[in-house]
């Protein structure tokens, strides 16, 4: 069962917008229609937080209720590192969903991104014993970059927080056993990027592990492979998320409001 909550712990603020925010409220709403696009949904469920610059750490997420599709700049809900709404909001934020970020954007001072999914491929090379298999293009370029935290059940406990940064360490692609996918990055471009190439990796192992023997990367290319790989060039995931953007600008420009 889904643990969530709705008002604040604390007072709630007249916090104004600032462009900042605002700007980060369109990316963000903008991100949250671009998984929709790639089919990266789970109904209401998961989430993508970024971190609103400013002195403070305050972040947005999406509203606990709203399908992805139905996501708009305006109803990103803002709140603090603790998971409690900063101003008034008549949607309710999902506690299990923000345990998982807030532990990532607490302690990982480049981590103003963190995206979690349950894709259908991902979820099942994560359930699979050896994780991801390093024998295709796209996990050739994740190749030692990726970090495993075992499954614990719906995460909720805050005892789990330290347990899964230390799994991470300073790896930006995660695969949470059992459970999903996870990246996290500097700003959504760059977790996107990460994201996408950690996805793509999967879907071509599960395609390619059901039509026959996988073939074998030869150690020597790994290196080359990582670093002439896109994931962290921030150009390249500034040009691909700016491309995706115009993709969703196309179709429904609503997010923007």
């Amino acid at each position: 069962m889904t643990i969530y909550h709705q008002g604040s712990a604390r007072p709630v603020r007249d916090l104004p917008i600032t462009p900042a925010e605002r700007e980060a409220r369109v990316q963000l709403a903008a991100c949250y229609r671009i998984f929709n696009h790639l089919g990266w949904v789970e109904m209401i469920f998961n989430h993508i937080t970024l971190r609103v610059p400013g002195p403070e750490k305050l972040f947005l997420i999406n509203p606990f209720g709203l399908h992805y599709s139905e996501i708009t700049a305006s109803a990103l809900v803002l709140i603090d590192i603790d998971g409690n709404p900063v101003r008034e909001t008549k949607y309710p934020v999902n506690r299990a969903g923000f345990v998982i970020h807030s532990a990532i954007h607490g302690s990982l001072p480049d981590a103003h991104c963190v995206m979690h999914t349950h894709t259908t491929t991902g979820m099942a090379v994560a359930s699979l014993r050896d994780g991801l298999s390093p024998t295709n293009f796209y996990a050739a370029q994740l190749h030692g970059g990726v970090a495993y935290h075992d499954f614990e059940g719906i995460t909720v406990e805050e005892g789990e927080k330290q347990r899964l940064v230390a799994s991470i360490g300073k790896k930006r692609a995660v695969i949470l056993r059992n459970h999903g996918l996870l990246a996290w990055g500097p700003s959504v471009p760059e977790a996107f990027m990460t994201l996408w190439t950690l996805q793509r990796a999967c879907d071509v192992q599960i395609a390619a592990s059901a039509a026959g023997p996988l073939n074998s990367i030869r150690d020597e290319v790994f290196a080359q492979t990582v670093r002439e790989s896109g994931p962290g060039e921030k150009r390249t995931c500034d040009d691909v998320f700016a491309a995706m953007q115009r993709l969703v600008d196309a179709k429904d420009p609503s997010y923007r409001s």
